[in-house]
């Protein structure tokens, strides 16, 4: 199945462009760099200046798939574990 910003919560996300677009942690927000890992309550992105570890439930995320195009994610969205995501229902979102 190819990767779309409305199926992209369906796949893996390590390997991906990404950037914190909003947080209720100020000091999260404008992270960005590429996944390198997943839990169940965070992403580990690896930035210019070391890894960062942010919450999946305080931010909202935006993904740069591996063919340029952008999507917004709620982090409560992203929030299980990876391997159970997959099965998951989830509402429809816009960019």
């Amino acid at each position: 199945m190819e990767m779309t910003p409305e199926n992209l919560t369906r796949h893996e996300l390590i390997g991906l462009a990404v950037e914190v677009a909003d947080s209720t942690n100020p000091s999260l927000t404008g992270i960005s760099g590429r996944v390198v890992d997943e839990t169940r309550n965070t992403l580990v992105v690896e930035t210019k200046d070391g890894e960062k570890r942010v919450p999946k439930a305080c931010a909202r995320f935006t993904f740069t798939l591996p063919d340029g195009r952008r999507a917004r994610v709620e982090g409560l969205v992203l929030e299980s574990q990876p391997e159970n995501r997959i099965n998951k229902r989830v509402k429809r979102w816009k960019l």
